[in-house]
This record gives C-alpha cells, sequence and structure tokens, in this order.
C-alpha cells in the first residue's frame, strides 16, 4: 500500500491516472499533457507501473498504458479502514433513502406515546 500512496503522492501522476480514468493512452499521448522532458515522464510511469497503478502493453515500438483501476480502490478501502471509515463496495447496494431526512411527525402519536415524555410521566 506504501508504494500506492507513493504514487499517488506526485500531482503529475494523479493527472496521468486521471487521463487513463477516460481511456487507454500510449506513453506519448500522456506525456503530451505535460510540459516535462521524457527521462522525467518515464520515471513517473515507472513508479505507478511499480505501484500496480498502471499496466503497460508494449504492441511494437508503443507502449499503451491502462489504469489498474481495482489496486487503487484495493488502496483506498484499506486506507478507510485504518482510520475506521466504513466504506461500501461499489456493487453493494445501498439504502435509497440514506440521504433523505427521516418524518419524526408521528413520534408523539398513539403508536408511540412515550417517545418525548420524561419516565417520571410515563404510564
Amino acid at each position: 500500500m506504501n508504494t500506492v500512496f507513493k504514487a499517488l503522492s506526485d500531482p503529475t501522476r494523479r493527472k496521468v491516472l486521471a487521463l487513463l480514468r477516460e481511456r487507454p493512452m500510449t506513453a506519448g499521448e500522456l506525456a503530451d499533457h505535460f510540459d516535462v522532458s521524457k527521462p522525467t515522464m518515464s520515471a513517473h510511469f515507472a513508479v505507478l507501473r511499480e505501484a500496480g497503478l498502471v499496466e503497460p502493453i508494449k504492441q511494437g515500438r508503443v507502449i499503451t498504458y491502462h489504469l489498474m483501476m481495482s489496486v487503487l480502490e484495493e488502496a483506498m478501502f484499506g486506507f478507510a479502514q485504518v482510520f475506521g471509515l466504513e466504506v461500501k463496495a461499489a456493487d453493494q447496494p445501498t439504502d435509497q433513502h440514506a440521504d433523505q431526512p427521516t418524518d419524526t411527525s408521528q413520534e408523539n402519536t398513539p403508536a408511540n406515546p412515550t417517545s418525548n415524555q420524561s419516565p417520571e410521566t410515563q404510564s
């Protein structure tokens, strides 16, 4: 997990990952988005490869990079767990009403007569 966070610590590498979210891209296409030398971009690609965040596919002299989203997701889940945050996977069903306020207007109805009464006044 440390290699993933090392890779994510640099804004250039984060932008590379953001670009790869759109589609796989060649090293040259990615490099065109940055005003840095080819050796500098190669070093960034090496860090991303070492972290497992990208998979290079070589066809002849062309290297196309693919985002390895599962590695990124795994690191984010692990990071959240370190801080005790509850995280659900994207494919897990969620409660559609979780973001809606609950209706508390029925609290003092006969079905729930004691909800706002102190213990002394409850019968």
